[in-house]
């Protein structure tokens, strides 16, 4: 009869390859991110007009002041003195959260301090990739999980159909803010959920709703 990983690890390597998991994680620091421009960028109509699916990314990083611009794009504090957001949401429930996936690992967005969270040193990018090669490409992964502990009870069964309206919302800031600094994005919904599930230790009042790949377009 097999025994259970956690009850085996202590015998052999086991016991390494568990230490060295561990101290990785460790490593994984906060990321304080540059205060936001707020200011810039091309006219609402123009980026209206360049707003556009990207399914072609190239190997170029996105600088973390970018990244911080992007974040407060997409639903970041612009009204602190009263935790107001740049996306609306249901009665004020700002229950949508965004994990950030890159390469050295996964983060939560913590708006109100404008920074990112560690959650798990591992690039779980090829789990919202998929079988689309296209997406593997892109150095930035934004999934957006519904708390609905956060959601007011009257919204009773229309909690999931608001905090889909809600998440749309929001990806459609990051692809205004995309077209209006030259960056590509898609909302994509190929992911392997149960797994992102288990690995980011969602409860069972959290859905994983939508993801978002960023990066610089194929030139």
């Amino acid at each position: 009869m097999e025994m259970p990983l956690i009850e085996t690890i202590a015998c052999g390597t086991g016991v390494l390859l568990f230490i060295s998991a561990v101290v990785s994680a460790a490593d994984l620091k906060p990321i304080s991110l540059p205060r936001p421009k707020t200011e810039g960028g091309k006219p609402l109509m123009e980026a209206l007009k360049e707003r556009c699916s990207t399914k072609e990314f190239g190997s170029r990083a996105i600088s973390k002041e970018m990244l911080s611009d992007l974040l407060w794009a997409a639903f970041g504090m612009n009204r602190p003195d009263s935790d107001r957001r740049t996306a609306p949401s249901a009665m004020n429930s700002q229950e949508i959260g965004i994990y950030v996936l890159m390469a050295e690992g996964t983060y939560l967005y913590d708006a109100k301090v404008h920074r990112l969270v560690p959650v798990l040193a591992e690039d779980l990018r090829i789990l919202t990739a998929g079988p689309q090669d296209y997406a593997k490409k892109a150095p930035v992964h934004l999934v957006y999980v519904a708390d609905y502990t956060k959601m007011n009870e009257r919204m009773n069964l229309k909690k999931p159909l608001f905090a889909a309206c809600d998440t749309g919302v929001i990806c459609q800031n990051v692809n205004l803010y995309c077209a209006s600094v030259g960056l590509g994005a898609v909302v994509r919904g190929t992911m392997d959920i149960p797994v992102l599930q288990e690995k980011l230790k969602l409860r069972s009042d959290q859905e994983i709703m939508l993801n978002q790949v960023v990066g610089y377009p194929q030139e």
